[in-house]
Parts: C-alpha cells; structure tokens; sequence
C-alpha cells in the first residue's frame, strides 16, 4: 500500500514537472489558471482565520456583539476582514447599525446615562478611516458619501429643526477623526468635495449678495454648517485657520466681512437668527463679540500662513461697518478682545494713513471700555504711548495727542447734553454713559501722571 502511493506521488511529481504534449497544452493552461484561482482565494481565505470557517450571516451576527471600537480594531486585522466591513457597512442591516439617526435625542437607547451619538460618530469615523485606508482620496470620499448620503441630518438644508439637532455636530466629529492626519492636498479635496455635495458657494453667494437680514433661515444654516461641520472640532489652531480660510478666502474682502459676521457675529437666544443691528443700535457686551474676535485672532497668527497683517487689518476695518458703522465703543471692544498685536496693528494703520482725528476718537472709546468692562487703564495709556511712536515728526505727535483731549472733551459735552435733553427712561442709561465717560477720563489723566512722574523721577 505504501509503495504504491509513493509510485502514485513520483507520478504526479512527474506530470507537473515534465513538458506537456502539443495536444495537452490547452488543458494545462486550464490547469494552470485552476491553480492560481485556488492559492488567491487559499490566499484570501487563510487571512480571514478562523472566520473562514464562518457563514457570512453569522460572521455578522458576531459583529453585533462588538462596539465601534473594536469593529474599527478588528478591521486591521486583514484586508480582507477589512473588506468584509466594508461590504457589512453597505448593507442594511450595517446602515442600521451604525447609522444612528436619532439627533434630536442624544442620548442613545439601551446604554447607560452619558452615552452620546456624537461619541458614536466618533467611533464611526475611526473605523471608516481604517477600513478605506488603502482607497485614494477620491475612492474613499465616494465611498463615505455613499454611506452617509441617506442620513438627512448631515446636510446643510437637510434638518427641520436645526437648532434643536446633533446631525451636524456628528457629521463634523465624524469627518475630524476620518481626516486627521491628512495632507493638504487631501483637505483641499475634501474641502472641495463637501462644498459640491452641499453646493455651500451658492448659497454662500446668495447670502453676501443680499440685504443682511433679508435670507434669514439660509443664513442660520450656513452658520451652523460651517462651525459645526468645518470649524468647531479642530485641535490644533493651524487646522481651525486652514478650514476658516478655506471658507473665506474665495471671496472678496467684502464678502468675507459679511460671511465672518455670519458665522461668528452675535444670534438672537429666541431663535438663533444672526442680530445684524446689535452693532449698530447700542453698545454690546463681550459675549457677542467674542466669536468674531476668536476668529480674527486665529487668522493673525502664524499658523494662517495665507494672512498678511495688512490682510487681517483690511478685514477688520471692513468687519466694522457690517451691515452698517458700528458704534466706536463696539469696535474698541472688539479691538482689545483681538489681542494686543491686532490692536496696535489696527492704531498704527490709521497713525500712518493720517486718520489722527478718528485716532484719537478711538483712544476715548478704548479708555471708556476698559472702565466699563473693569480693564487695567495703564494699557490704554501704554497702547497710546507705543502709537505716538508711530508717527514721523513731533508735530504729528502732538496734533493726535490734542485731538485726543478734544475728543474727551467733545464727548462729555454730548452725553450731558443727552442727559439733559432725555426723558426719565433714557435719562438713567444716558448718565451712566456719563459716569462712566468722566471716571475713565480722570482714570486715563491719572495713569498718565503716574507714567509721566515715573519717568521723570528716573531722570532725576
């Protein structure tokens, strides 16, 4: 029995090794392509391990007993588990399961209190980025949209009910975890793919093109698409810079004024719809302004490689008569929530185009903020003493220091004038604008004594 199965196998050893007839050429090549088939599918088989063993029903019976997590660990195993979950994803039963589409309740069903969609998309995102990890940029954005495109919530018209919705804010965890770590090239893809799938430049036209105001609803879309898709989840200030610029930079300076306003500017708590006349109507607390200044203060650093100083200062002054002039005091506390660069880069623009008349205007409402909003009055006086460096003569100096005092001067007499002239109502909002105007006035003198007394007694 033994010697004939070692004749058996010299037999078959011969027959692979030896060559073929003419007439048997066909059938070997037949064999031939048999055996490359079964060692690539041996192949494909041996790296799904024991799971080759498995149905596929009940390979995806197994997945419903996994979190997120350990699906998107499990996808690293093979390609080919990998494609396994590619292709469970795109089922049904795979939408079902990880396309979780209750946004206006945040809490998930069956899990303990503090389990949150948002985490969920998280998780999500990280298994998508490791099961498409060898597809191109462009496969892979197809694939993801091919996943997501049923989900109404992740598109900028798609909710009823934006504000009270999570959709966006998932979307945008979900594409932050997928896309960390790509290149810039890769982003601009996305970029460009993302404002394709919510056509985000035509509404974007339609809204700057428009009286402020008049597009209400697609304003407060596009408010929400950009911070809570784009915007909102960067770690890094340069990723947060690279998104923002990527919205405004295709747009005139003018356009871009109008779109920041949009997106960072002050909403009404009833209904979220952008205040375009809180500016302009009376003076505003920090809180409204403190989005926009956030955002100027991001495109003026460094990592906003595309920004020029003189491009940020454009924008600024532009930011200021959006949709009309602002009030001086609004725009001083914009200036002083900037930082202290963009304040003095914004002054000493105007020094050395020759505005030292609004100059000094501006100084008066940078004194009165910081004895409003309880700010140390020494900068105000240490912001004035570094402009007046700015100028290129003595007499241009002491022109602007002049007219700062006029602009004191001038002020006090106009709001005495509304207290004396206002009804009883007005009359208490118009003498605190006085009280505080004359304490900042004697805060600022003061401060300048002690500076002036400061360095004399050095002198000495």
């Amino acid at each position: 029995m033994c010697e004939t199965s070692r004749t058996m196998t010299s037999i078959a050893r011969s027959s692979c090794t030896s060559v073929p007839n003419q007439k048997h050429r066909g059938s070997n090549h037949h064999c031939r392509q048999s055996c490359s088939t079964m060692d690539t599918d041996s192949q494909s088989l041996s790296t799904l391990g024991y799971f080759k063993t498995l149905p596929l029903e009940i390979f995806q019976m197994l997945l419903s007993y996994l979190s997120v997590k350990d699906i998107s660990v499990l996808s690293m195993v093979s390609k080919a588990i990998s494609n396994r979950l590619v292709n469970y994803i795109s089922t049904p039963s795979g939408n079902r399961r990880f396309l979780l589409q209750d946004f206006h309740n945040i809490k998930l069903p069956g899990k303990r209190d503090g389990s949150c969609i948002i985490e969920h998309y998280k998780s999500l995102g990280l298994l998508l980025k490791r099961c498409t990890l060898l597809l191109p940029t462009k496969d892979r954005l197809k694939y993801i949209h091919k996943v997501l495109s049923e989900v109404s919530c992740f598109k900028l018209n798609g909710c009823p009910s934006p504000l009270h919705c999570v959709g966006l804010q998932c979307y945008g965890v979900f594409l932050q975890i997928l896309i960390a770590g790509w290149d810039e090239l890769e982003c601009h893809r996305v970029f460009n793919f993302l404002c394709e799938l919510s056509s985000l430049p035509r509404k974007v036209q339609a809204v700057v093109s428009c009286k402020p105001g008049s597009a209400r609803k697609l304003e407060l879309r596009i408010r929400l698409f950009c911070r809570s898709v784009l915007l909102n989840h960067w770690v890094h200030r340069s990723d947060s810079a690279f998104w923002l610029t990527r919205i405004l930079k295709p747009w005139p300076m003018v356009n871009q004024a109008r779109l920041l306003y949009i997106i960072f500017g002050p909403v009404s708590s009833l209904d979220g719809h952008v205040v375009w006349q809180k500016m302009i109507e009376g003076p505003t607390d920090e809180t409204s302004l403190k989005g926009l200044a956030d955002a100027i203060k991001l495109l003026y650093d460094a990592e906003a490689r595309e920004w020029t100083a003189d491009d940020v200062i454009s924008l600024v002054d532009e930011l200021s008569v959006v949709p009309r002039e602002w009030l001086l005091e609004n725009n001083a506390r914009l200036l002083i929530l900037s930082g202290n660069n963009i304040c003095f880069t914004f002054m000493a623009s105007k020094a050395v185009n020759g505005r030292a008349v609004e100059l000094a205007r501006l100084v008066v409402f940078l004194a009165l903020v910081c004895e409003k909003d309880l700010y140390c009055m020494d900068w105000a006086v240490k912001m004035m003493q570094k402009v007046c460096k700015v100028f290129s003569t003595p007499g241009e100096r002491n022109i602007f220091l002049q007219s700062v005092e006029n602009a004191f001067a001038h002020m006090v007499m106009d709001m005495l004038q509304a207290v004396l002239a206002g009804n009883r109502d007005q009359e208490d909002v118009s003498f605190l604008n006085l009280f505080h105007l004359v304490n900042a006035q004697a805060n600022f003198h003061k401060e300048i004594l002690y500076l002036t007394m400061r360095s004399g007694s050095s002198t000495i």
